[in-house]
């Protein structure tokens, strides 16, 4: 069983910047890929980036291509991040963190774990 809580969300001018953190409880944190979806109101969630288990591949989608990054830290802090630049009304949603065995990592259902979501706020 692995829980997730993200944190670091927030209200944020357009062209800022805020880093989100998803800390994992569990041993088996460091086999699981790692994804962080998002989902505005009145839309579907839809993915943003993840991270294999090693921290080796990461992936992305495109409207955040070049301003996200997601990196973890599977040693100490069992946490993975969402560090989010250049940032946009278009990227206001809740951001959610997700934890599985995955085969595709940009697959919403493929995942097994979420946490409840942190919500971000762009104004322009």
């Amino acid at each position: 069983q692995v829980q997730l809580v993200e944190s670091g969300g927030g209200l944020v001018q357009a062209g800022g910047s805020l880093r989100l953190s998803c800390a994992a409880s569990g041993r088996t944190f460091s086999s699981y890929a790692m994804g962080w979806f998002r989902q505005a109101p009145g839309k579907e969630r839809e993915f943003v980036a993840a991270i294999n288990w090693s921290g080796e591949r990461t992936y992305y989608a495109d409207s955040v291509k070049g301003r996200f990054t997601v990196s973890r830290d599977n040693a100490a802090k069992n946490t993975v991040y969402l560090e989010m630049n250049s940032l946009n009304p278009g990227d206001t949603a809740v951001y959610y963190c997700t934890a599985g065995r995955v085969y595709d990592l940009m697959r919403r259902d493929e995942y097994n774990y979420w946490g409840r979501g942190t919500q971000v706020t762009v104004s322009s």
